[in-house]
This record gives C-alpha cells, sequence and structure tokens, in this order.
C-alpha cells in the first residue's frame, strides 16, 4: 500500500479496511479545479495546515460543500515539497490520537498542489494571485514569520535587500512575497481578498498586515510602486482578519511510522529537511481543535462554518486568542517547555505525572491566567481550560516534547505573558503575581545550557539564542547572576510584552534565578518552595 491517487483509488477498499476514513470525492478532478480557478492558497506547508486546515476543505469537499482545494506553499524549504508533497500526490496520513489509546485515521486529499515560493515557483503565484476567483490566503509560517525587523528595532538585512529587490526581484521574505503577489493583483484590476494569519500570535491579522505595509510602502518610498498601490490595501478591498487556531500537531513520532508500516502502508518515515523542518508523508495530531476567524472576507469565502470553524466578529476572536494564547493553554506550554529541559523531561505527557509541575500549571492557568480571562461567549474558559489540563496535556498518546515547544520562546513571550503581566499592573496587583515570574526566571535559567543536575543540555532552536547567551552566561551556575545584566533583559518590552521592571517584577525574578542557579537540585527545590 502506497500513499498514492492510483492507489487511493484502485485500492480503496484495502485502505477502508485498515480503518481510513477516504476522501468521497475525484482527487484529481479537485487538483485540476485547483490549477484552473484557485480559491484558497496557503503558506506554511507543516504539520498544522496538514493536520488541521487541509482537514477542513477535506470536510467541505466530502459534504459537496466545496469542489476545489487548497494550494500549499512553502516560502522557503523546497525538501518538504520535494520529499512530502510531491512524492505523495500531495495526499496527507491524519493520524488522531485519541487520550482513550485508540486512533483516528484519515486519508486527505483536500492539497490541490504544492510549490515553494522560489524561481518559478513564485512566478506561478504571482499568475494564481490575478485570479478572479482567488478568495483568500492564509498562513501558519510561526510568530517569526511576520517579523520585519529584530528585538533591537533594526530592520531585517535580508528585508532590506527585499525592499531594493522592488515587487519584480527575488525576494527573502514572506511578507515581501505576499506584497508583490497583491501588487500582481493590483495590476490585474484591483481585485477583493482576505489575508488571513493562522498562528497563535496576538492579533495576528494586525501583524500580518504591518509585515506586507511596510514593505509596500518602502517599495513606494522608492518609487517602485505607486501610491495608488498603497491606496488599493488600505481600501477594504484586501483584508486581514484575526483568527485564533488550536490543535495539537507534534513532530511526527517514530513510534506512529511502525504503527504504519504494520499495517503495510510503504515509504512513512520521517525525514529532517536541512532547515530543521520535521516532516512525514503522516501527521500524528490530538484531536481537540478549534479555529475562530473574524468573519471579513471581501471576495466571499468557504462555508468553513459547515466543518466546525467559528466565524464571529472581531472582539469575540481577540477574547477567544487571549483566553488560548495569553492564560489558558499556551503559558502552561511554556513553562512545562522549560521546565521540562531542566528537569529532564521528554514528554509533556510525563510531566503532567511530575506532581510538582502538574500543579504549577493548574495555578498557573486557574490563580493567575483565569482572574484576568474575559468570556468570549463561544467557548466557556472553564470549559476550555479543564480539557487543556485534563484531556489534552495528560494525553501519553500524544509525543509532544518540552524541547519542541521550546523553540523559539524569546518570540513567544510577549505573546503568553506579557498581556497577563499588563492587566494585573493596571490593577495594581502585579506585585501578586509568583508563578508567571518564575516562568520568567526559569526561561533565563534554561538559558545557561545547564540542566538541573548539572549537566550541559542542548537548547532549541531560536533566533535570539546567541544574542541572548552574550548575557545569560553558564558560569552563572554554582553561583549567582549579573543582577544588573538580568535587569537589563527585563527592560525589554519587545521580548516581554513589558516593562517587567516597571512591572516591579525585577527583584522577584532575580531572586527566582538566584535560588535555581545554586547548584544540583536548585530547580526543582525552588519550584517547590515556590509552589
Amino acid at each position: 500500500m502506497k500513499l498514492s491517487t492510483e492507489s487511493i483509488v484502485n485500492n480503496k477498499q484495502a485502505w477502508a479496511e485498515k480503518g481510513f476514513k477516504m476522501p468521497a470525492y475525484d482527487t484529481k478532478a479537485v487538483k485540476q479545479k485547483t490549477m484552473d480557478s484557485p480559491r484558497w492558497i496557503h503558506f506554511g506547508a507543516g504539520n498544522i495546515f496538514r493536520g488541521y486546515i487541509a482537514c477542513l476543505q477535506d470536510e467541505l469537499l466530502d459534504s459537496g460543500e466545496a469542489d476545489s482545494g487548497i494550494l500549499a506553499v512553502d516560502s522557503f524549504d523546497a525538501e518538504t515539497i520535494e520529499k512530502i508533497y510531491d512524492p505523495f500526490d500531495d495526499l496527507v496520513l491524519l493520524v488522531g490520537l485519541r487520550a482513550q489509546g485508540d486512533r483516528y485515521l484519515r486519508v486527505i486529499g483536500s492539497i490541490g498542489g504544492a510549490l515553494c515560493a522560489k524561481g518559478e515557483g513564485f512566478a506561478q503565484l504571482k499568475k494564481y494571485a490575478e485570479n478572479d476567483s482567488l478568495q483568500m490566503i492564509s498562513f501558519t509560517i510561526t510568530e517569526k514569520g511576520y517579523a520585519v525587523k529584530d528585538m533591537n528595532g533594526e530592520v531585517f538585512p535580508f528585508v532590506k535587500e527585499d525592499i531594493k529587490a522592488g515587487p519584480e526581484g527575488q525576494l527573502n521574505s514572506a511578507m515581501s512575497m505576499i506584497a508583490a503577489m497583491l501588487y500582481a493583483r493590483f495590476k490585474a484590476g484591483a481585485k477583493p481578498i482576505a489575508l488571513i494569519s493562522m498562528d497563535n500570535c496576538s492579533r495576528n491579522g494586525d501583524k500580518l498586515r504591518e509585515g506586507v505595509m511596510f514593505t509596500a510602502k518602502a517599495w513606494a518610498e522608492n518609487d517602485l510602486v505607486g501610491e495608488d498601490f498603497i491606496a488599493y490595501l488600505e481600501s477594504g478591498k484586501v483584508s486581514f482578519p484575526w483568527s485564533m487556531i488550536d490543535k495539537i500537531t507534534p513532530r511526527p513520532d517514530s513510534g506512529v511510522c511502525d504503527e504504519l508500516t504494520a499495517m503495510g502502508i510503504e515509504d512513512m518515515h520521517p525525514v529532517q529537511t536541512e532547515r530543521g523542518t520535521f516532516i512525514a508523508p503522516f501527521v500524528n495530531a490530538e484531536m481537540p481543535q478549534y479555529l475562530v476567524i473574524e468573519d471579513d472576507f471581501p471576495n466571499g469565502r468557504p462555508p468553513l462554518e459547515k466543518a466546525g470553524v467559528y466565524l464571529t466578529d472581531r472582539e469575540t476572536v481577540d477574547r477567544a486568542e487571549k483566553m488560548k494564547v495569553m492564560t489558558c493553554l499556551n503559558p502552561l506550554h511554556t513553562a512545562l517547555a522549560v521546565f521540562g529541559c531542566l528537569l529532564g523531561h521528554k514528554k509533556i505527557a510525563e510531566e503532567m505525572a511530575d506532581a510538582d509541575l502538574r500543579e504549577l500549571v493548574y495555578r498557573l492557568g486557574y490563580d493567575e491566567g483565569l482572574p484576568v480571562v474575559v468570556d468570549p461567549g463561544i467557548i466557556r474558559p472553564e470549559d476550555f481550560l479543564k480539557e487543556v489540563l485534563e484531556e489534552r496535556l495528560p494525553n501519553g498518546n500524544l509525543p509532544d516534547t518540552p524541547q519542541r515547544i521550546a523553540t523559539d520562546t524569546s518570540q513567544k513571550l510577549a505573546i503568553r505573558f506579557g498581556e497577563t503581566i499588563k492587566a494585573y499592573a493596571e490593577k495594581g496587583t502585579s506585585g501578586e503575581l509568583r508563578l508567571i515570574p518564575l516562568v520568567i526566571a526559569a526561561w533565563l535559567r534554561y538559558l545557561t545550557g545547564i540542566d538541573d543536575n548539572g549537566e550541559a543540555m542542548p537548547l532549541s532552536a531560536d533566533p535570539m539564542l546567541e544574542e541572548m547567551q552574550k548575557t545569560v552566561r553558564p558560569e552563572w551556575y554554582g553561583s549567582t547572576c549579573d543582577a544588573d545584566k538580568v535587569r537589563s533583559i527585563l527592560t525589554n518590552s519587545t521580548l516581554f510584552g513589558t516593562d517587567l521592571v516597571k512591572a516591579g517584577l525585577a527583584e522577584k525574578i532575580t531572586a527566582y534565578l538566584d535560588s535555581m542557579l545554586a547548584g544540583k537540585g536548585a530547580v526543582r527545590a525552588t519550584l517547590k518552595s515556590v509552589l
């Protein structure tokens, strides 16, 4: 059994007998329709797209509510397309990992094509952008994908190159590529379109808009585009809806690969690309999932509500996003990530069996998170948090690791903790916070690269890692930190979402850090003491 169009057509019964839900539509016809009249393009060809967003369109195709698929785009990593999309005819195996231990198996055929946004691929994208039928471009490119400036406010060198190159040049950043595609759409008749970030960013639509407008306005200042293009982007014909997405899709697990291989399915082995992407022909994911989108689509949209998506107003999206990203899930994930690495854990579910870490995230959610949550009205925060703590994080069948979640932590702190700290500060009660300062101190302790046994540990990739390690030194272990240097870090409102010195948390964070630096077992001892 191979994952291919031929196999799922000619051996459909064999797949079904293995328990797979199969496409109820003609995948070849869907591919042709997608190429001829694209309606939906998605940037970010990784696991969350393949295991959730593509599945939404699969549902609509199955029910006859759609007749075309999604065009998947990877901005930079051609290996993803070459090794995972092309050899498997753009099909995906979804393996849903239920907490009870059984599997949800599905063949997803809704990806109508895949390409890398370089060279000929990018030229083709600009052609697709001219098409009347195109309704939306969506994104799962992670928080750092929208950035045009570094943490110090300096424009990235590759963005400067894009500004010089203009919309017809060879471009480096996703934001510049989108600006160029919009320019092509503008020249083809200033047609309407929605651009939707589906990343875990606070007010993600605004971040997307700011990234695109930064490049577009720089081109206008250099006379590479006209002011009429800027007017088009600001006219309402191009919308940037906010959204909230939630589904844990860990790196492909070797155990799941072995299960699929034992079923007789060939070539399921995961790969790691040269750019560090972990991907496989299958996606292993949890079953709970949420997507809330601001209903602002100037050129129409698929009936996503029929696939379980909440279409609503901006205020509701904002509240749902704050509930998830700032209080009820993502902060808990970050806490488990940094403490899990320091304490030698390899699985998130394993951490939830650690009494100290379990109590940490329960109290972080209930004691410091929920008090500042505003009920979005579509999902009860108490129910959401209960599901996270009692079902999702303890799911032993979900192969998620603290090391994966620790990736790019510097890009997440402002979103996951900054707004909550500001909410307490506005009430004059930030001094009551204990667990959020503890997690921030633990991240600084993590940056020393020494675990709680006093041994060197690998650190996850992070764009700020090299810069942070110039300040946070391994020599602090067994001694104390440099309080002045730590204080200088804590004033960085870009990093933390607010100035932690002004918020009155610097002394507490420094004290926690010193306590965790004391020697072997000090992280565990400090955690117990604070709890």
